[in-house]
């Protein structure tokens, strides 16, 4: 593949700025951290057949991006917490069946060469075929209502280039859900959003009719007894 004078390749991968170190490949991926890109295979050569041996073989979540694997951040913290919103969630969609639910491992192929992995992610019954056992591993499929944990060491422009790719791919709303500081941000494209405080109520808009979560009932998930939990 050639590259023009506004990008470079990086083993098959084609970034829209030139990449010639580590460092401005980190960048490119939105400054993450670089103990999240794995370096086997080597950055520009990874495919999906190893994002699914990671995945399903060595149980290491990752997302592919332009033949670079990420490695997904998920503490117990946020994996806790994913769990509770996926609870209401799936009992919302009991009482109303326009869709279904995938969790954390679900790998969605939003664009050639890109595999996302939301943390919960819900797709409209018509997005979906008849039998979703006819769906492949990696599905070319977007999800509807796409749900990211904010974990440490994801940045601002990491979420904020998982936004374009999302909206891009035909997602309808993102939700990117803080754990310290009891937060959620509700996007309804790239950049227009509003932000939730724990006194606010999240609703799932035209989505998701009638859904609601009071922010005080998904940050007040069961505590140890005789512990104390912060207001």
């Amino acid at each position: 593949m050639r590259a023009n004078r506004n990008t470079v390749v990086v083993g098959h991968a084609v970034f829209r700025h030139r990449v010639r170190t580590f460092a401005q490949l980190l960048a490119e991926l939105g400054d993450i951290p670089p103990d999240r890109v794995l370096v086997e295979p080597p950055p520009g050569t990874a495919t999906e057949a190893d994002l699914l041996r990671f995945v399903e073989v060595d149980h290491v979540l990752c997302e592919l991006v332009e033949g670079v694997l990420v490695e997904k951040p998920m503490g117990w913290k946020e994996s806790s917490l994913a769990l509770w919103m996926g609870f209401h969630l799936r009992n919302y969609l009991m009482e109303n069946s326009i869709g279904e639910l995938g969790g954390a491992d679900s790998t969605l192929r939003l664009a050639p060469g890109l595999v996302r992995l939301p943390d919960l992610a819900f797709v409209l019954w018509e997005h979906l075929p008849d039998d979703t056992d006819d769906l492949p591993q990696i599905p070319d499929l977007a999800p509807d209502l796409a749900v990211e944990i904010v974990s440490p060491s994801n940045t601002p422009k990491e979420l904020a280039r998982k936004r374009r790719e999302y909206f891009a791919a035909g997602t309808k709303l993102v939700w990117q859900v803080y754990p310290k500081t009891r937060t959620v941000e509700a996007y309804t494209s790239p950049g227009r959003f509003r932000t939730l405080v724990i006194a606010d109520t999240l609703d799932g808009g035209s989505l998701l009719p009638g859904f609601r979560l009071p922010l005080r009932t998904l940050f007040g998930r069961p505590t140890k007894p005789g512990s104390r939990r912060k207001k």
